[in-house]
């Protein structure tokens, strides 16, 4: 089998494990690490030969633009303390604690060396916490703080990583120097994050077909990082800005093909991705254990040592962080735990992922002066010790703890807010016919008005009148009905289409325009 192949077959898997997690009960990213486990050791199977500075380039940059783009800078602004708790703050406090202890268990290494494992093993990975996190029942805005946490924690760690690597290459530290290089990578990252996005915004303007400009957005977190590493700044934090910048500058509201065809791709993607970065951590873990064949079991206690620290350290920053945060919020819906068991939670998803294995694996073999990096192999294996701690023993216990503690699902909330946008957008609907009323015959005006009346009764029953409510059978009735109309009509066109006489082109278009109408009727 060729690397190739086993690309192929790790696409594969990774659609395929999406609907078999949830009948075995295992949180897919689990089982795509599990899965890449077992393919790591049957002898058939090639080792992954993927240089490891090209991990985090080809495979993050995707990742969080798909998870920002759902955000905005609004909901970041609104909850910027507990996002600085937990995305910088907890970062620094775990480095620090690791290094602190990985140094007395193991003097002979240089403490930037320790820094380096402190920093790679502290961001937790938004990806698995809230694939495992959301489908086990989770509150939404306890999901919103893992998202917002994850989108940042990268940024720092990443930043005291590469500070830590460039002392043991053969540079020199200093305070300043850090704070300076720390502050530029932020200034570089936000300039070519607007930049991108301003440029993006102003080119697809320019492409009319959604296609077209969805493959625009697959270039930019891509373009993002790699520009943003070469001036000397943060990639992640780039790919950031540049999707926030995006995401508030939204297409405009008429254009629903392209938000259809985009979120599509942008789904896709996210599951092949996600799928690759975890079978990936699983296929490293023979290439790590080979190279400490001979040395691994006289590392077993350091390494559950670190594993104690990383996870016990988050717990013991999470309660007094979280009820600081509640405190010093003014906003009510500051999205932080209001009881221990949603903090319990919140620290028991703090797994750790693909950022963690491409920084292990891309920490240099040698210095600048040619000898070998200090304390490599004792970094990667403990690094991996701790992704796989994490994704399995935590993944796996998650939905458990969830339900053993009820911090709440958050349903009500979550099904309120729907309904009471669901509210707004009817009544804008509503108040813009009045404006058009005189523009058109009063028949087609008053069956516009009972059309919307009866949307209102169905989406949100509670805040209709209770006779209304018969409205919402009634439209429930004839949305069907319209429904199987739009599928006849479609099959009648995909008919039509293996006709010799049809031109395929013109039968995908009205097949096309008929989804999107299909679409909008189920809104």
């Amino acid at each position: 089998m060729g690397q190739l192949s086993l690309l192929f077959l790790v696409l594969l898997a990774s659609v395929v494990t999406i609907p078999l997690a949830p009948r075995i009960g295992v949180p897919q990213p689990v089982l795509m690490t599990l899965l890449g486990i077992v393919m790591a050791v049957i002898p058939q199977i090639p080792n992954v030969q993927i240089k490891p500075e090209l991990i985090l380039p080809l495979l993050l940059p995707p990742l969080i633009f798909a998870a920002a783009r759902r955000s905005s800078s609004h909901y970041f602004k609104a909850n910027f303390r507990s996002i600085l708790l937990l995305a910088v703050a907890l970062v620094i406090i775990t480095t620090t604690a690791v290094a602190g202890v990985f140094t007395v268990l193991v003097p002979a290494v240089p403490l930037a060396a320790a820094v380096a494992l402190g920093a790679l093993v502290s961001p937790p990975d938004p990806v698995a916490a809230v694939a495992v996190a959301g489908p086990a029942g989770l509150p939404r805005r306890l999901v919103a703080v893992l998202e917002s946490e994850g989108l940042f924690n990268d940024v720092t760690a990443i930043v005291i990583y590469s500070l830590a690597v460039e002392v043991l290459v053969g540079g020199t530290f200093t305070l300043e120097y850090a704070v300076w290089r720390f502050l530029l990578s932020a200034v570089v990252a936000i300039a070519v994050g607007v930049g991108l996005g301003w440029a993006n915004t102003k080119l697809a303007r320019q492409l009319d077909d959604p296609s077209q400009q969805v493959a625009l957005n697959l270039l930019v977190p891509f373009a993002a990082y790699t520009l943003a590493e070469q001036a000397h700044g943060s990639g992640v934090l780039a790919v950031v800005v540049c999707a926030l910048y995006l995401a508030d500058r939204a297409a405009d509201a008429d254009e629903v093909a392209y938000r259809l065809v985009g979120n599509a791709f942008w789904k896709i993607v996210e599951t092949l991705v996600t799928g690759v970065a975890f079978g990936l951590i699983g296929l490293e873990l023979s290439t790590v254990l080979a190279d400490v064949t001979d040395t691994w079991q006289g590392m077993i206690g350091e390494t559950a040592t670190v594993i104690a620290v990383v996870v016990l350290i988050r717990l013991i920053w999470l309660l007094p962080a979280a009820w600081l945060s509640r405190r010093v919020s003014r906003s009510k819906e500051n999205n932080t735990p209001i009881s221990w068991r949603e903090t319990v939670v919140l620290w028991w998803s703090g797994m750790r992922g693909v950022a963690t294995v491409a920084l292990a694996l891309g920490t240099p073999l040698t210095t600048h002066a040619g000898t070998d990096f200090p304390g490599r192999a004792e970094i990667v294996f403990i690094a991996f010790s701790v992704v796989l701690f994490t994704l399995i023993v935590q993944g796996l216990m998650l939905p458990l703890v969830i339900r053993l503690l009820r911090p709440g699902s958050g349903h009500d909330q979550h099904e309120q807010a729907l309904q009471l946008l669901w509210w707004r957008a009817a009544k804008a609907g509503l108040a813009r016919l009045g404006e058009l009323e005189n523009e058109l015959p009063s028949e087609l005006t008053e069956r516009l008005r009972q059309r919307q009346h009866d949307r209102l009764a169905q989406l949100c029953p509670d805040r209709y009148e209770e006779e209304a409510q018969q409205r919402g059978a009634k439209w429930r009735a004839a949305f069907e009905v319209e429904q199987e109309m739009i599928a006849a009509s479609r099959r009648e066109v995909l008919t039509a289409r293996g006709e010799a006489d049809t031109d395929p082109e013109i039968a995908d278009q009205v097949l096309h325009r008929l989804d999107l109408q299909s679409a909008r009727t189920r809104r």
